[in-house]
């Protein structure tokens, strides 16, 4: 067993200076999904349920694309580490080609057929209806969310993290006031109730796309793609992106639809347990932001140090990394702990929604000590080292061997407390981190990739 620490100075001030702003970033964004939830959970529960569940199925189309975006940047960090810049114009052609057509098959779906979405995660008909209603509204955001978080993630990769931190601030202000506005009719606007919450958020992609997208396309010099580069051909790296990010994408795609399936548990719970799903959800997302900061640092910082050559420090670095998800495991347990009370008596919500809340508030303290730790090392180290195929077959085997059969065995056989229902949907974080050190420790994490010149293209 190696020592979860290493005595480097650079290096924890290298990954403080990448995953702190991207951890404040996911910090504002998730602050903008608490202030929509509350917003929202002030027109009832009902409303509520329904902005929650229709969310769920957007929340497939932003795991893929982190997907997309995470596989690329596998590829992107390497070869920044090497220097090799026409390998990176070619990785973010076949990254937006592959956005680009994910975001037009969830806008088709979205329009033809609003209500057998809703349909999958519910059976009541008022929260049906008022998830169609968000749908609708919602089309036209897939694109802007798209190209604006694969890019965010590709210019962290090089060095960016600023501007993508800057852009957050300024869209936080613009979705909380839009949203207010429009959801309640403030400020000479009509009231628009839960379409309000969706026209809001869209208002706020708008001018996120255009800062992201526009300093990629227009200004970046470290990358230096242009809008002409998407329509050049990528010769053969075609293969090396299917080899090394598909499987990131793939991977993230059934974590996708394992999330949405325990959401189709959740909905079947009853109304009581999807409003305190929601307020729960938002909760954890608060206390990860710091997790999720680390977890790309990892990636980054492994791609780039192997990119350079030096197979040993990226392992020392791996060590490093996994001790860093052990302590802020820990530390977002204590935080989930500490504002659960807070939180669950900021929403209008029964006293029998309230307990509920809380159980799953406690379950999420526990969960979130390993969740952690394999998020940073699975989403970070992992997969900077290339390991992208074995990591795609844990991430299966854990999720549909152990967490949906015992969650729904749990919840809908058994009709175990909340507390035990959402601990067994989401035993794969357990199992995972568990995983994770001994992959860590075999060493066989470490791929090689090749560049564009080794494939003659």
């Amino acid at each position: 067993m190696q020592k979860i620490y290493v005595k480097d100075k650079k290096f924890y001030k290298m990954v403080a200076g990448i995953a702190i702003p991207i951890a404040m970033q996911g910090l504002i964004t998730t602050g903008v999904n608490m202030m929509d939830t509350i917003m929202v959970g002030a027109l009832g529960e009902t409303a509520l349920s329904a902005v929650s569940l229709a969310n769920q199925f957007i929340n497939i189309y932003h795991i893929f694309c982190m997907g997309i975006g995470m596989g690329a940047s596998v590829l992107v960090a390497r070869y920044f580490g090497m220097g090799d810049q026409m390998s990176l114009k070619k990785t973010v052609a076949i990254m937006l080609r592959l956005c680009l057509s994910l975001a037009a098959l969830f806008c088709i779906a979205t329009i033809i057929m609003p209500a057998q979405i809703m349909k999958i995660y519910t059976v009541e008909t008022d929260i049906i209806t008022c998830g169609v209603r968000y749908l609708k509204y919602s089309v036209a955001s897939y694109f802007l969310l798209g190209l604006s978080l694969t890019s965010t993630i590709i210019l962290r990769n090089v060095g960016q993290v600023k501007l993508p931190l800057y852009t957050s601030i300024i869209t936080f202000f613009i979705n909380v006031g839009a949203n207010y506005a429009l959801i309640f009719g403030k400020l000479g606007m009509p009231r628009m109730d839960v379409a309000g919450a969706a026209l809001g958020t869209l208002i706020a992609r708008i001018f996120e796309f255009a800062l992201i997208c526009g300093y990629l396309f227009l200004k970046d010099t470290k990358i230096n793609f242009r809008l002409p580069d998407l329509f050049k051909p990528v010769g053969a790296l075609w293969k090396e992106y299917i080899r090394i990010s598909i499987p990131v994408l793939i991977s993230d795609g059934i974590l996708a639809l394992g999330n949405n399936s325990v959401a189709m548990v959740i909905g079947r719970l009853g109304e009581s347990f999807v409003a305190a799903n929601a307020v729960t959800a938002v909760t954890q997302q608060l206390s990860s932001t710091m997790i999720q900061g680390f977890s790309q640092a990892g990636a980054i910082v492994t791609g780039r140090t192997l990119g350079e050559g030096n197979r040993k420090k990226a392992e020392d670095q791996g060590w490093a990394f996994l001790g860093l998800g052990m302590l802020f495991g820990l530390v977002a347990a204590g935080i989930v702990m500490i504002i659960s009370g807070p939180m669950i008596r900021a929403y209008n919500l029964t006293e029998q929604t309230q307990n509920l809340a809380r159980q799953l508030m406690n379950s999420i303290s526990l969960i979130m000590v390993f969740q952690a730790t394999n998020s940073i090392m699975t989403k970070g180290v992992l997969r900077g080292g290339g390991d992208t195929k074995m990591l795609m077959l844990a991430d299966n085997v854990f999720m549909w061997v152990a967490s949906l059969p015992l969650g729904i065995l749990a919840g809908l056989v058994f009709h175990w407390p909340a507390f035990w229902i959402y601990f067994f949907l989401k035993v794969d974080q357990v199992l995972k981190a568990a995983w994770c050190v001994y992959r860590l420790n075999s060493g066989k994490w470490i791929k090689k990739i090749k560049t564009s010149a080794e494939m003659g293209s």
